[in-house]
């Protein structure tokens, strides 16, 4: 049985129509925070990161700090998810900070470019891989895994929420073991060939090390969109979110180690895979061949996380706004947002195949979301600061300590990556490549596309307050 959301925000649901149930725990918000950030990204940025810097002193340095900032961020979310706890996550706090327009234009925004692109993102990286396990040739082979592994795992989680979360724990504990293989290798290496000396850094040094490592923690904040469906989410939150980041931080920094160890950093920079060279040099080419099934579970398991919080969002904009009510549906037997998977999966096989047309489908699709995903994560710290002064009498179990300077210091953190992916299509332009410009354009283009609608979607909100009164 489907069931149709009434015209009334998320927030106070009807009775008569499937809402989401407390049938979560806080194993399955860690599951899918480690689910989510843990992906391709450990096994392709770090050769990029040690690129930019001259030591490995600096080099493990910025893969700390990248925890400690998205311990940051995590303070912030934790008296957001716990004070207002909802499905919409940062739809939700967004809506209560600035009001319907500039929610519905998130919601829009998240739809169409953020989760769309990293959905897209995921798939193309994991085609990428069973396309190399396989000994698949050209792109097209990566474009038709990545549009199959999208459909699969959408209708996966179709059937219900237990059956996606179990096969989410499953992948999550693969990530775990495949990075802890990479650890264990890298302490039982007793030498081979001599490593490269490191090339002199590039002149972006610090700045550009940090925008790839926040890239590869980027994702913790999804468990935010279970909040609603945690039993006793002002107990289970806050756990989930710092024991998913400090699970992620340390897999990292024993990751690179290993990778410091195996390669120095010299043979880092000069990877294109670092995992499979890593296990090519401890154990030769069978060795390479598994880490890269590892590497596509890793993968594949992050796109399983990445694709169910988001039809969490599609809901909560279908219950918030008539119009696009039919996102509103709950499916009572599989406890699942039907509509907003079928659209979410639709929307990223489209882009799967603009990524044919790409000169690099992964790059594109990263340059797609990166401005605007950093725009509304610099808001919703923002709405920390306005909620404390708009309802200062609302339940805070917890609050975020040394206020308002952590708010202020991912505000400043979130700013500097919006104006660091932005520059970079303006670096593109000014290098005679207008043409890396366009996904970044793209992203923006599709984004302000929405505006028209949360016009609409605000006098509707006035309309259905006046009618209440």
């Amino acid at each position: 049985m489907v069931t149709r959301a009434e015209r009334a925000p998320s927030e106070t649901p009807s009775p008569e129509r499937g809402v989401p149930r407390k049938s979560l725990h806080t194993v399955d918000a860690v599951a899918l925070i480690v689910g989510t950030v843990v992906g391709a990204m450990i096994f392709r940025v770090p050769s990029l990161v040690a690129g930019a810097l001259p030591s490995e002193g600096a080099f493990l340095f910025v893969w700390l700090a990248g925890g400690i900032a998205s311990f940051v961020g995590a303070l912030c979310y934790a008296e957001l998810a716990t004070a207002f706890p909802s499905a919409g996550g940062d739809y939700h706090f967004l809506r209560r900070a600035f009001g319907p327009r500039l929610s519905f234009l998130y919601a829009w925004a998240r739809v169409t470019v953020i989760q769309a692109g990293s959905i897209a993102l995921l798939a193309y990286v994991l085609g990428d891989y069973i396309a190399e396990i396989l000994g698949q040739q050209g792109h097209m082979s990566s474009a038709a895994w990545a549009a199959i592994s999208i459909a699969a795992v959408t209708i996966l989680n179709l059937t219900g929420v237990r059956q996606g979360l179990w096969v989410q724990r499953l992948l999550s504990l693969a990530k775990v073991l495949g990075l802890t293989a990479i650890v264990v290798a890298g302490a039982l290496w007793t030498g081979g060939a001599p490593r490269p000396e490191p090339a002199a850094p590039g002149g972006a040094g610090l700045g550009l090390a940090m925008v790839m490592v926040l890239l590869t923690y980027g994702g913790w904040n999804e468990a935010a969109y279970v909040s609603a469906e945690l039993p006793n989410v002002r107990r289970s939150m806050v756990p989930a979110l710092f024991w998913g980041i400090g699970t992620i931080t340390v897999l990292y920094l024993l990751t690179n180690i290993a990778y410091l160890r195996v390669l120095g950093l010299g043979g880092v920079a000069a990877s294109d895979a670092v995992a499979v060279d890593l296990a090519r040099a401890v154990g030769g080419d069978a060795a390479a061949i598994a880490l890269g099934v590892v590497v596509a579970l890793c993968v594949l398991g992050a796109l399983s996380a990445t694709i169910f919080t988001g039809a969490r969002t599609c809901y909560a904009i279908g219950v918030d706004h008539p119009r696009l009510s039919r996102l509103g549906e709950w499916r009572t037997e599989g406890d699942t947002p039907t509509a907003g998977f079928v659209l979410q999966a639709a929307l990223a096989l489209g882009l799967v195949g603009l990524g044919v047309l790409a000169r690099e489908g992964v790059q594109a699709m990263i340059d797609y979301t990166a401005p605007v995903f950093w725009l509304f994560f610099l808001l919703v710290g923002v709405s920390v600061m306005v909620l404390r002064r708009r309802e200062p009498s609302a339940e805070r179990p917890f609050r975020v300590p040394l206020y308002p300077i952590v708010p202020l210091a991912f505000c400043l953190l979130c700013g500097y990556m919006l104006w660091s992916s932005i520059s970079y299509a303006v670096g593109q332009v000014r290098i005679g490549d207008p043409v890396g410009a366009v996904p970044v354009v793209a992203g923006l283009l599709v984004m302000a596309a929405g505006v028209p609608l949360a016009r609409g979607a605000s006098r509707t909100g006035a309309a259905q307050a006046a009618a209440s009164e």
